[in-house]
């Protein structure tokens, strides 16, 4: 048996705090969570037991970057399958914010759904397919740093590359 690694997600930015929040905001989010910190999931695996919700979570606890993934044999099979982790065991918060900017960072993580999409189509839409800088969509959005930040980390559609704000696509995605 390999010795468990102990890894720690250290948050530094107040916008930070959305993905984690948001990564437990469902009881199967969180029961998913639970279950891959216990032990390695392969794809089937994880619908098989959560269904079609549990495989879109887990593409959005791979859009954040907390889960581990390796290639495992499995007995029956010609080829080996990718399994999944999650990455970190420990959360720490390292980080100090005014008042607004964590206010806002807690409203959008608990933003109603209909609420939040209407934004993230916005910004979607500003994006466009190519991506955009970071700045321009938020100075073209009327929207503060902080506000863009944390709305393009609960997103399941966008992702920040570098300075830029672009759509998602998972590792199976062109």
């Amino acid at each position: 048996m390999a010795a468990q690694i102990h890894r720690i997600k250290v948050v530094n930015d107040v916008s930070d705090l959305v993905p984690i929040l948001r990564a437990v905001g469902t009881t199967l989010r969180l029961k998913l969570v639970r279950r891959l910190g216990e032990e390695w999931l392969t794809a089937e695996d994880i619908e098989h037991e959560f269904g079609k919700e549990g495989t879109k979570a887990l593409a959005f606890f791979e859009k954040l970057r907390l889960i581990d993934t390796r290639w495992v044999a499995r007995e029956g099979r010609r080829q080996p399958e990718k399994s999944y982790h999650f990455y970190y065991s420990t959360i720490n918060v390292n980080t100090t914010s005014p008042l607004a900017e964590i206010s806002e960072v807690l409203a959008i993580a608990t933003m109603s759904p209909k609420e939040y999409e209407k934004l993230e189509a916005k910004i979607v839409e500003a994006v466009g397919t190519e991506g955009r800088f970071f700045s321009d969509v938020a100075e073209e959005l009327k929207m503060s740093p902080t506000r863009l930040k944390g709305l393009v980390k609960r997103s399941e559609k966008l992702e920040y590359r570098g300075h830029r704000v672009e759509r998602f696509r998972s590792e199976g995605e062109a």
